[in-house]
């Protein structure tokens, strides 16, 4: 039963969605009638046997402090008088002292609290308790509360519930401030009616700041509206094969040499540098001939296609830079060759 109504009144303060009106800050004071339901059997202290201790009423008073919004802790004194229950006298005088923390919903009306108390009846037992109550303000600082808790003994198993009414008086001032009085709203003018900005060439940059009118779409641009452009390395690469001791450009060749020439007259501003090249067969002397012999040939292949001669450079290396160094057919053949790489840089577009 005892837990059952606190359980009731714990649902209350937790689906409660009030808002109190007023947030006190500072020391208060309050005074409460205090009632106490105890059932504590066999309790030695009144002639030779034992009682029972039951429900007690009585007054008390408690100090507090408002920390903030939602916390403020207190300390409280209540005068009990408990019934008893097997002996001849009808009740005993007893007190309560201790402290609680007391926790504000929402720096509401309803708050919960815990602490721990002294109940002092023929001997003192120590007791932690914990419940919930409801303080309602009739001024800024005045208000009455309600509270119910439980009271777990420390020192002895009992199980006891407790209630209080009461009334406080607040020192502090209050955080909150009045509700703002909102003005009546003004008559809202009609606004003129503008254009929406235009953006012709669908780039991002709306006509007037675009300096650059209709950039294909596939452009990335710039804060004006115009492509943006980055450096980009280009290459091409020449390998001719010859049969041993030859140096006649075979057929097969003719379209890459024409690939170099096509690269050479993009780029007017790039040269080439053949590079000649045969096996280690026979002696080094003439193979040094033999692969400048090479790179002339190739050489004028491309002077025959249209290239300017000053932009063409021939070197033998003869069997000095052998790709393949083993002593079989496919090794001879790999090295007997003439290399060219032309490298050049174009401005591109850079694209979205």
């Amino acid at each position: 039963m005892k837990l059952k109504m606190l359980s009731i009144v714990v649902a209350m303060a937790t689906v409660s969605s009030l808002h109190a009106s007023e947030i006190e800050e500072g020391v208060y004071l309050g005074v409460f009638g205090d009632y106490y339901d105890a059932s504590w059997e066999n309790i030695r202290g009144v002639g030779n046997g034992g009682v029972g201790i039951d429900n007690s009423t009585g007054w008390g008073a408690e100090l507090g402090y408002r920390f903030n919004k939602y916390w403020s802790a207190r300390i409280e004194y209540a005068d009990l008088d408990f019934d008893l229950e097997g002996a001849g006298s009808g009740s005993v005088d007893g007190d309560r002292l201790g402290i609680d923390g007391l926790y504000h919903f929402d720096g509401g009306p309803f708050y919960a609290l815990a602490g721990l108390k002294s109940i002092d009846v023929f001997d003192s037992n120590l007791f932690a308790n914990a419940g919930v109550g409801y303080r309602h303000h009739f001024t800024d600082n005045f208000a009455a509360n309600f509270e119910t808790a439980i009271y777990q003994g420390l020192e002895r198993g009992y199980t006891d519930v407790g209630a209080k009414l009461g009334i406080n008086y607040m020192f502090g001032g209050t955080t909150s401030s009045p509700k703002k009085v909102e003005p009546a709203p003004q008559p809202t003018p009609q606004p003129a009616v503008v254009a929406a900005p235009k953006d012709s060439d669908k780039d991002g940059v709306l006509d007037k700041n675009d300096r650059c009118a209709n950039t294909p779409m596939s452009d990335a641009v710039d804060a004006k509206g115009c492509s943006l452009y980055e450096d980009k390395e280009v290459t091409v690469s020449l390998l001719v094969r010859f049969p041993n001791n030859n140096s006649q450009v075979s057929q097969q060749y003719l379209n890459d040499i024409s690939a170099v020439v096509d690269f050479l007259n993009a780029h007017p501003e790039t040269s080439v540098v053949l590079e000649g090249h045969t096996s280690s067969l026979g002696k080094a002397d003439y193979n040094m001939w033999l692969s400048k012999k090479r790179a002339d040939s190739v050489a004028k292949q491309l002077v025959d296609k249209g290239i300017d001669a000053s932009r063409i450079s021939t070197v033998g290396y003869g069997e000095e830079r052998l790709l393949d160094s083993r002593n079989t057919q496919e090794a001879h053949t790999a090295n007997r060759r003439v290399e060219a790489k032309v490298i050049s840089v174009e401005r591109v577009k850079v694209k979205r």
